[in-house]
């Protein structure tokens, strides 16, 4: 494997460390080991919050974000984006199994972030319900596709659904005619998600033979009242399986592979733009360009502040993969030193 995990590096996080497959070779009893080659660069080194090893559990990862997700509940906005190259994992890490029809219950062991934030807003709900908490949750799922909108709850019409990004009451982004289903529990909720795999624009790829080539993004919003107290807060989480990244000049030639290869560098040019997004937020720069594509247009309010943000990178620790992997921890460094504000809790 090409990624090393070199564990706490206080104050500041978790190490990792990419090497470069050139620079391995056997030794004498034939085990491979990092060796420095002279004139060939040393492994890239890098910090994040932390780093999850290749092993580590689906309820494992969830649990690093529980706390984020139940704060929707508080009034917050929360909003958890999975990055990375075809192939690295990321629909695994949002929806586990059911991206493939799979069992999502709460005891399903592969099941993804989705599902189980899904479980954890329900189970949070009726415990407040003890104190005099009453909520309506709605959710939707739309998929973005070559800068074109369709509704993976409502799949009767494909991309011909006329969508456009609008502002609701509040002046935020919203897709118009977008379905938003208020759901009683959470057994609805994953029978929606199973519907919404089906629907989403997929295709086989160098990399993996089931691959997602659209950004899907999943909201649930949550609306409470204390009848008691009269309290009410307003809160909703965002979670978006990004489209992976990939290069397009290895797909050949023909109608389907220039149809490919048009539908990749639409990928590549929207994950293009976010990294604008990223940079331009980084440097504090006066104008942000949020609306050079779909995606960041309708997830500005969660990438301008006001928000609890976080994004997974996945990286592939395959040799063959070693220069993607080393750009999107790149990428990841930069997501991480970009401070978008303090988040706000919408309470009454």
């Amino acid at each position: 494997p090409i990624l090393t995990m070199r564990g706490p590096v206080k104050p500041l996080g978790f190490g990792l460390e990419i090497t470069d497959p050139s620079q391995t070779r056997e030794v004498v009893r034939g085990t491979p080991t990092p060796m420095r080659v002279g004139g060939l660069r040393e492994a890239a080194r890098f910090v994040f919050d932390h780093v999850l090893e290749p092993q580590t559990s689906q309820a494992e990862v969830f649990d690093e974000v529980a706390e984020m997700v139940e704060s929707v509940l508080d009034g917050y906005k929360v909003c958890i984006f999975a990055y990375g190259q075809t192939g690295s994992g990321k629909t695994y890490t949002m929806q586990g199994h059911s991206a493939e029809g799979g069992d999502v219950g709460a005891d399903a062991k592969e099941a993804g972030l989705i599902p189980r934030a899904v479980e954890k807003v329900f189970s949070e709900a009726k415990e407040r319900a003890a104190d005099g908490w009453t909520h309506c949750i709605q959710v939707s799922f739309v998929e973005i596709y070559r800068e074109q909108f369709r509704d993976l709850l409502d799949n009767r019409y494909g991309l011909e659904k006329q969508m456009e990004i609008t502002r609701d009451e509040a002046g935020n982004p919203h897709v118009s005619n977008l379905i938003s289903m208020e759901v009683l529990n959470a057994e609805v909720v994953h029978t929606l998600l199973r519907r919404a795999a089906r629907a989403r624009a997929t295709s086989a790829t160098s990399s993996n033979d089931r691959s997602s080539r659209s950004h899907a993004v999943f909201t649930l919003k949550v609306e409470g009242f204390n009848k008691a107290t009269g309290q009410s807060i307003s809160g909703g989480l965002t979670l978006v399986d990004l489209a992976g990244s990939e290069r397009y000049d290895k797909f050949g030639f023909g109608d389907e592979a220039e149809s490919r290869r048009k539908e990749t560098q639409s990928i590549n040019k929207s994950l293009f733009n976010l990294g604008d997004v990223i940079v331009a937020l980084s440097n504090r720069d006066k104008h942000v360009p949020f609306r050079n594509s779909k995606l960041t247009h309708l997830l500005q309010p969660y990438l301008s502040g006001a928000s609890k943000t976080l994004m997974l990178v996945n990286l592939s620790p395959d040799a063959e993969c070693f220069e993607e992997s080393l750009r999107c921890a790149r990428f990841a460094t930069r997501v991480s030193s970009c401070e978008i504000g303090t988040a706000r809790r919408s309470a009454k």
